[in-house]
């Protein structure tokens, strides 16, 4: 079996603790080029996982034989790369949030369809196994009509993950384009498109910064959420929590459901009759965890590309989410409700 050629630009955090070695363990593939503008760490992860070391991603598109790219770099380049990879006949596996505009979203997406090329972008939260369930329960009738939601993502703060800590371009504008919002918030708002499989349709939000000092970017947020049926909810993203809070909570006609919000169940089922109804089906993936969990998101990217199926988190799919929070940071600056378009 001929094996699918990987490269991945950006050698931080998210490539060494989940995109290099979900590729290595995955039988399709195989590393051939990484990419950084240190050289050390390119070098590091070279070593580790195989593959030419770069310092310039124009050169490895150059001279790497490469079928796959993942785009692991601050937020501000990932169009410009992914673009650019697609247009060199690469299949592109990008990091969220997928782009800083929508305008840079649609680029991204119509170079993928002008090359016949697929584009993924890595929302994990819709692989996790009590996200999962829990879109089945909706779906097969069993909650119900959805009523409400309110959903979180919330931690210390990129400073203990990012490998550049307190000096890590999560925290400079000019680079992250969004804070929380971009990091964790836009994680939240394609989860639950995903769970309640429709889109919103309106937001209000409070966006703010001051728990980081020496940060350009928002750090906290509050948003209340509408959907094209008519449900509302909240969704707060913070790196201003002291312990990770990565809960979700549905209130549906028939029955609540509470999504990694206990330290034993990960699911967790209350029926309007009174049952209750508790679900262990393995941990969430968490910064925390040292890379220790699978995202499946590789597998997924590989197995779309290798059944040549469209991938399970499009590039549309990754705009409509973006455009959830970029409606939001409109909300808090204009202090007013935002229509969003699809």
């Amino acid at each position: 079996m001929t094996k699918l050629k990987v490269g991945v630009v950006g050698c931080g955090s998210i490539a060494r603790f989940r995109h290099l070695p979900e590729y290595a363990m995955n039988e399709h593939v195989e590393i051939v080029a990484v990419c950084d503008i240190v050289k050390e760490r390119a070098n590091e992860m070279a070593d580790k996982f195989g593959g030419q070391a770069f310092t310039s991603y124009e050169e490895m598109l150059r001279e790497a034989e490469l079928d796959i790219v993942s785009v692991c770099t601050p937020n501000y380049l990932h169009a410009p790369i992914s673009i650019a990879a697609l247009k060199a006949g690469n299949h592109v596996l990008c990091e969220k949030p997928m782009a800083t505009s929508e305008k840079e979203a649609l680029a991204m997406i119509q170079a993928a369809e002008a090359g016949g090329k697929k584009l993924m972008i890595a929302h994990n939260q819709r692989f996790v196994a009590s996200h999962e369930k829990a879109r089945e329960l909706i779906a097969n009738g069993e909650v119900g009509r959805i009523h409400s939601f309110r959903t979180a993502f919330g931690h210390p703060g990129p400073e203990g993950w990012s490998i550049d800590g307190k000096d890590s371009w999560f925290f400079r504008k000019e680079e992250a384009f969004i804070g929380a919002m971009g990091d964790l918030g836009v994680h939240k708002t394609d989860l639950m498109r995903f769970l309640l499989g429709e889109e919103f349709v309106e937001v209000g939000s409070f966006v703010e910064s001051g728990a980081k000092e020496n940060s350009t970017v928002d750090d906290n947020a509050v948003c209340i959420l509408k959907s094209e049926s008519g449900i509302i909810g909240t969704l707060a993203a913070s790196w201003a929590y002291g312990k990770e809070d990565n809960a979700t909570i549905i209130y549906g006609e028939k029955a609540v459901l509470r999504l990694e919000d206990d330290p034993d169940h990960s699911l967790i089922v209350h029926h309007r009759d009174g049952k209750t109804e508790n679900f262990d089906l393995g941990k969430i993936q968490s910064n925390e965890d040292g890379g220790q969990t699978s995202t499946k998101v590789i597998d997924h990217f590989v197995d779309s590309i290798v059944q040549d199926t469209e991938p399970p988190v499009t590039g549309v799919e990754g705009m409509r989410s973006l455009k959830v929070v970029i409606a939001a940071l409109e909300s808090s600056i204009h202090k007013k409700i935002v229509k969003i378009t699809q």
